[in-house]
């Protein structure tokens, strides 16, 4: 038995291109480029400051990481935000690798068998 295909209706089947899964965000920037007759590329991100990829990891990146409202991203916005993330992830792992490796090591005057007990 087969099972019936659902029917796509035509006013749906127009909106399956690129634009289904363009975020409202980049929809609404879009438009607003196109309105004022500017370039949908978005350049003015990259000349107010620091940009995410060049960043450097620690507090400030995971402030402006948290602080993005990642619906109204373009998506070479959103690449460089995912990138961004990634490093800042590797970052604190280091940072949490390092603290358990200092944990585990003896302290001074501490006998090597309390290190056992430690980790």
């Amino acid at each position: 038995m087969q099972t019936p295909s659902p029917e796509i209706p035509a006013s749906e089947s127009q909106h399956a291109g690129p634009l289904k899964a363009m975020s409202p965000g980049v929809v609404d920037y879009l438009f607003r480029q196109l309105v004022t007759g500017k370039s949908s590329e978005d350049i003015q991100w990259e000349q107010e400051g620091i940009s995410l990829s060049a960043q450097p990891e620690g507090a400030e990146l995971a402030r402006r990481l948290g602080e993005t409202d990642i619906d109204a991203l373009t998506p070479v916005e959103l690449f460089h935000y995912v990138r961004a993330a990634q490093r800042l992830a590797a970052w604190a792992e280091g940072l949490r690798q390092a603290a358990v490796g200092r944990y585990c090591r003896p302290g001074p005057g501490e006998p090597p068998r309390a290190q056992k007990d430690r980790c």
